[in-house]
């Protein structure tokens, strides 16, 4: 939603490998960073070919496990929100998008100060010029449907959205309504 995710999973070192670690550990030419003076201040991982890459929910299992989330203060309520979710919506969405059409993802973060000044879109056109220079012919993301901001960006560069917004198990806003994940894809 456009802020840092401590107030609903507060352990930095899994939140940071659920989300980068593949990227960076694995696809690292496809790592960019945003710098203002002498401060990161922000970040786009891309996979150029989404069926290589481990998925979301596998690495926040292996993470759950690896280090007892569901036990720990500041991340266990998100996982027993999303157990329950679960159970109560009656299936788990993929969260994931598989089309020959859009075969490359992206996750893109930037400090609230680094927005409105470019560095989203540099980072989106680097992004996107190295998968035109792969010959990729499309990429997709995930963003919450809720976080009008986020999609009015991906829109301006290129993307549109793609299929209904579906409900994400435990994601929830700060006021308690539940969250909605909204494909967005470009072909290039």
């Amino acid at each position: 939603m456009g802020e840092p995710a401590a107030w609903y999973w507060r352990d930095a070192p899994s939140f940071a490998d659920v989300w980068t670690g593949y990227y960076t550990d694995r696809e690292p030419e496809s790592a960019f960073v945003a710098v203002e003076g002498d401060a990161v201040v922000g970040y786009l991982v891309g996979c150029a070919d989404t069926a290589r890459a481990p998925s979301a929910a596998g690495a926040i299992v292996r993470q759950m496990l690896r280090r007892q989330l569901v036990l720990r203060p500041g991340t266990a309520g998100f996982f027993w929100r999303s157990i329950w979710d679960t159970l109560r919506d009656g299936r788990v969405p993929s969260g994931e998008l598989h089309d020959p059409r859009w075969p490359a993802h992206l996750h893109i973060n930037l400090l609230p100060a680094a927005r409105g000044h470019g560095a989203g879109r540099g980072l989106m056109t680097a992004w996107l010029g190295r998968l035109r220079q792969l010959g990729v012919p499309g990429c997709h993301l995930g963003t919450m449907a809720e976080n009008t901001n986020a999609i009015r960006f991906f829109e301006s560069v290129g993307f549109a959205r793609f299929g209904k917004p579906v409900l994400v198990p435990g994601m929830r806003l700060r006021a308690g309504g539940r969250m909605h994940a909204q494909m967005m894809v470009q072909s290039l």
